[in-house]
């Protein structure tokens, strides 16, 4: 599994995991795809986060931050829509949105 995504949330690797970093291709492929969303979703006060699970399968971590705008969230299908839209420039398909347990 490799991590990534954006330093902002912490999702930058573990070194309990081989290879916990992405390629930095990689990497720029996936922050370009979802530049975008993560700075509609910082200013609402939400970190967007990344790390891909298996063979190009990519996991989206969205986290509240203090003071984030819940009612700005949108609901998990819309949510699921608009990442697997995001990716579909990129070879990543993605395999789960994982968002703040309020929403």
């Amino acid at each position: 599994m490799s991590t990534g995504g954006g330093g902002q949330d912490g999702m930058t690797g573990n070194p309990a995991i081989p290879d916990a970093h992405p390629r930095s291709d990689e990497a720029e492929v996936l922050d370009a795809a979802l530049r975008q969303f993560r700075d509609v979703l910082n200013a609402d006060g939400y970190s967007l986060g990344w790390f891909i699970e298996g063979q190009n399968r990519l996991v989206v971590r969205i986290t509240a931050g203090e003071g984030a705008c819940a009612e700005c969230l949108v609901p998990a299908p819309v949510m699921k829509a608009i990442m697997s839209n995001a990716l579909s420039s990129t070879p990543y398909t993605l395999d789960r949105v994982e968002l703040p347990a309020a929403s």
